[in-house]
């Protein structure tokens, strides 16, 4: 179902999302801001789940690593081939070894991922011990169908933020998340996920204002 929608709209993503995004400022949420920060410099293979229209890709390289990517949607690859080397996979069942890569990153596409904890436990397996995983996500408390962001100096949040689901419903019609839904997992959920998989959480960050859009978590792989 994701993969189909996100085909339909790759287009549109990629010439008018991306493009409204950047007449906003460089970097309005601080997707990159956190990017930077959480994953630092380094050098080998960072690994992009979801990594859809590859635009994290120079961002990756800037700090020393050599970006590679997979997303389940040919139509969001077809944009990216040019920006990273790329592979149409599943996250969750990553064509990759045990124990292989240094870096993974998931740059806000984990509500696009209903079996996000299989993912979590993908990542540790193919990361190397001492590994690092970046996810950089919407903020389960503030973003999702039970929130209103249409005024950003007073968002309403709705009854609906602990019912974990799968939903359309926007505040926007200009977004992706009316397109191709999302599915919510309450904060609590989600470390937990992380917790299961092995990882080790180490740092977080927050973007966007005056109340976050964006969490973002730093994870390792012990040794």
């Amino acid at each position: 179902m994701m993969r189909a929608a996100y085909d339909e709209i790759a287009d549109w993503y990629e010439e008018e999302f991306l493009r409204a995004g950047r007449g906003k400022g460089d970097d309005p949420l601080g997707i990159d801001a956190a990017l930077r920060d959480l994953l630092g410099r380094g050098g080998g293979l960072c690994l992009e789940i979801g990594c859809g229209t590859g635009v994290h890709a120079a961002g990756v390289r800037d700090l020393g690593w050599t970006p590679v990517g997979i997303d389940l949607s040919g139509g969001m690859l077809r944009h990216a081939r040019n920006r990273l080397p790329i592979a149409k996979a599943d996250a969750e069942r990553l064509p990759l070894k045990d124990n292989s890569v240094p870096a993974v990153i998931a740059m806000m596409v984990h509500t696009d991922m209903p079996g996000y904890p299989a993912v979590l436990r993908e990542v540790a397996r193919v990361l190397r011990p001492g590994g690092v995983f970046v996810h950089v996500g919407v903020h389960p408390c503030f973003c999702g169908g039970f929130a209103d962001r249409g005024d950003l100096d007073a968002v309403v949040i709705r009854p609906g933020y602990l019912d974990g689901h799968w939903t359309k419903e926007s505040w926007t019609d200009r977004g992706i998340r009316d397109k191709v839904g999302a599915t919510h997992r309450p904060l609590p959920e989600l470390l937990h996920a992380f917790l299961a998989a092995g990882l080790t959480l180490e740092r977080f960050a927050e973007g966007g204002t005056p109340t976050p859009v964006v969490l973002a978590m730093k994870a390792c792989k012990g040794r």
